[in-house]
C-alpha cells in the first residue's frame, strides 16, 4: 500500500483556529463541486467538504482542504462534521438524483439518521418538492448555527450572460421560437413543473420534469425526428440560488446536437454553464447557437 502524497487534504477536519476564512461545502456529484471548491480556495478561504456517498467525484477530496464522506440522508452527520471543523456558512452543490426518493427501500439503502428521519416526518412526508426539501435541509442547519449561502458567486466566470454567447446566431425561425417559448417556459417554471422545455414552430414538443434535461432531449429527438428544434432552460422567479440551480455542460450540447436541437437558451444569471468556454467552443463546432435571455 502507498502512502497519500503529502499535500493531500485531511480527512478529519480540525476546529482549531485558522488565519483563513472557512467555507463548508455539502457535495453531490458532478463537476460543479470542483469549480465551486476552486473558486472558494481562489477567495483565499479554506473549503471543509462533506461529500455524499457514492454521489461525490473521485478528484474532489484533492479539491478541499479538509474531506469526509457521509451517507445522502445522515444530516445528523452533515452538521457535526461542519461544526466540529468550526464551519458557520456552507454551501451544498452537485447532483443528487431525486428520482431515487421514490424508489422502494431507499431509505434502509440510504442509512438515515435520527435527524433526518424526524426531519422527513415533520417537514417532508407528504411535500418534497425541490424548494421545500431546499428550506427544510436549510433551516436545520441553521439551527446547528450552519447559515446555506449561494455558490454562484464563487463561478460567476460560469453562469450564462445575456446575448449570443458564441459565433453561431439564431434563425429569424428560431428568434421566433424563443420569443414565443420564453415567457410559457418562465410560467412553468413559476409553476414548479420543470425548469425546461422543448419548441418547433412555436408548438411545445416536451417540458422537462422530474426526470432532467438529457431525457427530455432523448424524448425530444424521438418526437420531433426532423430536429431544428429549441431548448430553453432556467430557474423560476423567487429561485433559491443556494441549491438545484438549473446547470447544462458540455454534454448537454453534444446530446442536443447529436438529437437534432440547433439552439439552446439559457436564463442569464439563473443557469449555470459548467467549463463554459469549453462549451462556447463545442456549440462553435458543433452548429449550435447559444443564447441567453
Amino acid at each position: 500500500m502507498t502512502s497519500a502524497p503529502s499535500n493531500a487534504p485531511s480527512s478529519a477536519p480540525s476546529s482549531a483556529p485558522s488565519s483563513a476564512p472557512r467555507i463548508g461545502m455539502i457535495a453531490g456529484s458532478g463537476l460543479l463541486p470542483i469549480l465551486v471548491a476552486d473558486g472558494i480556495r481562489a477567495t483565499g478561504a479554506t473549503v471543509v467538504c462533506v461529500g455524499l456517498r457514492d454521489q461525490f467525484d473521485p478528484a474532489l477530496p484533492l479539491h478541499c482542504d479538509a474531506f469526509r464522506p457521509a451517507g445522502t440522508l445522515q444530516i445528523g452527520k452533515w452538521i457535526r462534521i461542519l461544526r466540529c471543523a468550526g464551519i458557520e456558512e456552507t454551501v451544498m452543490v452537485g447532483r443528487v438524483g431525486k428520482a431515487q426518493m421514490y424508489e422502494p427501500l431507499r431509505l434502509l439503502r440510504q442509512l438515515p439518521d435520527l435527524r433526518a428521519v424526524l426531519l422527513y416526518y415533520r417537514r417532508l412526508r407528504f411535500d418534497r418538492r425541490s424548494h421545500v426539501l431546499l428550506s427544510a435541509v436549510a433551516d436545520e442547519l441553521a439551527t446547528a448555527g450552519v447559515r446555506l449561502i449561494d455558490s454562484t458567486p464563487y463561478i460567476p466566470e460560469h453562469l450564462a450572460t445575456i446575448g449570443v454567447m458564441g459565433r453561431v446566431p439564431p434563425t429569424t425561425a428560431q428568434r421566433r421560437d424563443i420569443d414565443f417559448s420564453w415567457p410559457l417556459l418562465r410560467s412553468i417554471a413559476n409553476l414548479g413543473v420543470g425548469q425546461g422545455i422543448t419548441v418547433r414552430d412555436c408548438d411545445v414538443i416536451a417540458v422537462e420534469a422530474m426526470e432532467g434535461t438529457d431525457a427530455m432531449i432523448d424524448r425530444t429527438a424521438q418526437l420531433c425526428r426532423s430536429g431544428g428544434w429549441v431548448l430553453l432552460k432556467t430557474a423560476h422567479d423567487a429561485h433559491d440560488m443556494r441549491a438545484d440551480v438549473p446547470t447544462v455542460g458540455v454534454a448537454t450540447v453534444e446530446r442536443l446536437s447529436k438529437a437534432g436541437g440547433r439552439v439552446l437558451v439559457l436564463g442569464a444569471g439563473r443557469v449555470i454553464m459548467l467549463e463554459k468556454f469549453k462549451m462556447i467552443a463545442v456549440a462553435d463546432r458543433l452548429g449550435i447557437a447559444l443564447v441567453g435571455v
